[in-house]
């Protein structure tokens, strides 16, 4: 009986064929982006539905609005617009524009929401959980497509490129230093309920955004 080692290998595809599957589609990275931003907005609306509060550039928008009662969306847009510079320099054209357009579609989808449903009753830990997961599940979708939420995404994407260190690890320390912030603004148990949303959140991402296990193309 012939050993394994006799058995033929198929030949490796061409690169160009290799290039062609792996790479996305201008339609795959429009529907990713659409719903990665529309989880996302989900999970913000929850947060003001229930007065919690979230980690990142959003947490830092969510800051502003609880302290001058500005509007979200606007706010968020404008606290990204120092990060694109960075973000064309280390991450590339491609991902500074896909993220330009996530961002700013991010802002029009939380402004326009209360205009298109409202929620009655929501428990912050329902609201906590449920939005950790909606953050987490939306910014994997743009990772996956080269894209982020801008500001701390950014540098937290960046940093696992360079350094080979966890996305979710460093989002989570970042937005340990956003929350410890709420606790001037918000109230104490509110305050807990969004702890326990960004555990949730970054724990989804460390868990499926692992250095060398998915590529992000």
């Amino acid at each position: 009986m012939a050993s394994d080692s006799a058995v033929p290998t198929p030949p490796a595809p061409p690169a160009a064929e290799t290039e062609r599957v792996r790479r996305h589609t201008l339609f795959e990275d429009a529907q990713a982006l659409f719903t990665g931003t529309l989880f996302v907005s989900l999970a913000l609306i929850m947060f003001r539905q229930a007065g919690l509060m979230t980690g990142g550039t959003a947490g830092a928008a969510f800051l502003l609005h609880y302290a001058t009662g500005l509007s979200f969306g606007p706010l968020f847009f404008v606290l990204n617009l120092p990060f694109y510079g960075f973000a064309w320099k280390r991450m590339g054209l491609e991902f500074t524009l896909k993220t330009f357009l996530s961002v700013g579609l991010l802002s029009l989808m939380t402004s326009w929401s209360p205009a298109l449903f409202a929620i009655e009753r929501l428990h912050p830990a329902y609201a906590a959980v449920l939005g950790g997961l909606l953050l987490g599940s939306g910014c994997l979708f743009l990772a996956r497509h080269h894209a982020s939420l801008g500001g701390a995404t950014i540098v937290s994407l960046y940093l696992q490129r360079a350094r080979q260190w966890r996305a979710g690890h460093v989002q989570m320390a970042i937005d340990g230093t956003i929350l410890a912030l709420s606790f001037a603004l918000i109230e104490p148990q509110k305050a807990l309920y969004s702890i326990l949303a960004a555990v949730t959140m970054n724990l989804f991402i460390a868990i499926n955004h692992r250095p060398g296990r998915y590529a992000v193309l």
